[in-house]
């Protein structure tokens, strides 16, 4: 009976130190499970709280790497920039910028011009980047698209250079030609020469800063503030009203037909301009005894109801390679042609500003020793008013504004009808 007694205790003690060993197995397991592991420091980084948010609202493409340069977060524009590749860091530089910032925690940024993803031709990007330590084992990547800026920083830089240009010229023959009024003092024939070729500059020296103060206007102003109503005839009348003093030097008949009775909504003094602009240069650049007609009519689309004004000259026409920059600031198309008529460059220019803040276009037709039509396309009165109403409308529900007309390059060019090509007036 004893020795059974011994033995059941004897069972009951290493039952009870089995079960004391099993649980200190058990708990022992589960606290190396939660231990970090080296493998688990390189492959499972964890961002501090809110930078996950953060990033998430950044304009800049931003990336985060790990000790291993493995990329643990990056942002959509990161990818569609081509930034991250495979889930690696695809810029070598910017690479190497993460390594030494993580070597010695030291902030650092550099500008770069990147191929542009796919093809690997054409324009680079430029982009400045920016590496920075996120916490003590993560790198911050922030890299900013400068492409946009620097192309609009090199437009305004040839736009400075070629006024200063422009400036100079007239300015320096008025100088010379002061020069010598003063030296023929006793000449009184040569004294009349150059006081005309002094009024001459100063006549083109006025249209200059005049056309300088038009382009600023017209495309810092907002022309549907004051818009209205405008009969399209009116326009027209005041186009060749304008002109008619130098057609009739030339000998250059002006005639006006298509549809009567058309108005657009808009900015009349502006809309004045640039029609007026047309005929100018049609007249400036036809030569004598040759003629250039003014029509206008109405082209219904999906996209609404359009007015189409074409001016049609008779002139020297225009080269493939010129028609797709005769709209750029100073650009002629015969300078010395433009030198004798005192053309300024920037005719073509305030034209394609109106229309477009009209919200309609310009486009030319062109064949070399044929002559040219510009078309300009605006919106009918009703519609723009429509569109101008619908918008100031949702203006006030949201409490912003917004475009009175849709931009030029949000619509679809496809809608309008080209005119047909021209014939040569007899």
């Amino acid at each position: 009976m004893d020795v059974n007694a011994a033995v059941a205790a004897a069972a009951a003690i290493a039952g009870v130190l089995t079960g004391v060993i099993a649980m200190l197995a058990f708990r022992w397991s589960e606290r190396d499970q939660k231990r970090p592991t080296r493998t688990s420091l390189h492959t499972d980084p964890v961002l501090p709280p809110g930078v996950d948010t953060v990033l998430s609202v950044l304009r800049s493409s931003a990336v985060v790497l790990d000790e291993g340069d493995a990329v643990v977060k990056a942002s959509s524009a990161a990818y569609a920039l081509g930034l991250v590749r495979g889930g690696k860091l695809a810029v070598e530089p910017m690479l190497q910028m993460a390594r030494d910032t993580r070597r010695d925690g030291e902030i650092r940024q550099v500008e770069l011009d990147l191929p542009r993803r796919g093809t690997g031709r054409g324009e680079a990007l430029a982009v400045s980047a920016r590496v920075a330590p996120l916490g003590s084992r993560l790198v911050l990547l922030l890299v900013e698209d400068l492409t946009e800026a620097r192309r609009i920083e090199a437009v305004r830089r040839d736009f400075v250079a070629n006024v200063s240009h422009e400036l100079k010229t007239p300015v320096g023959a008025l100088s010379l030609l002061s020069e010598a009024v003063m030296d023929a003092s006793d000449d009184p024939e040569a004294v009349e020469r150059f006081a005309g070729r002094m009024q001459i500059e100063a006549t083109r020296l006025t249209n200059l800063v005049q056309e300088l103060i038009d382009l600023s206007r017209v495309q810092n102003d907002d022309p549907l503030e004051d818009a209205e109503p405008v009969r399209v005839d009116e326009l027209v009348a005041e186009a060749i009203d304008r002109c008619r003093h130098a057609a009739g030097t030339k000998q250059i008949t002006m005639a006006a037909g298509g549809t009567a009775d058309l108005h657009v909504w808009g900015n009349r003094g502006q809309l004045a301009a640039a029609l007026g602009n047309l005929v100018e240069n049609a007249v400036n650049y036809s030569p004598a005894r040759t003629r250039v007609g003014i029509a206008a009519r109405k082209v219904t689309a999906s996209g609404g109801a359009h007015i189409e004004i074409a001016v049609t000259d008779q002139g020297i026409g225009i080269s493939e390679k010129d028609k797709e920059r005769v709209f750029e600031r100073f650009y002629r198309v015969d300078p010395a042609r433009s030198r004798a008529t005192g053309g300024t460059g920037l005719g073509l220019a305030i034209v394609k500003h109106v229309a477009a803040s009209h919200g309609g276009e310009v486009s030319v037709w062109s064949s070399e020793g044929q002559g040219s039509t510009f078309t300009l396309r605006l919106p009918e009165a009703g519609v723009a008013r429509d569109r101008a109403t619908h918008h100031s409308a949702l203006d006030d529900e949201a409490g912003q504004s917004a475009p009175a007309v849709p931009s030029p390059d949000s619509s679809d060019s496809s809608q309008y009808e080209p005119l047909p090509a021209p014939e040569v007036l007899p």
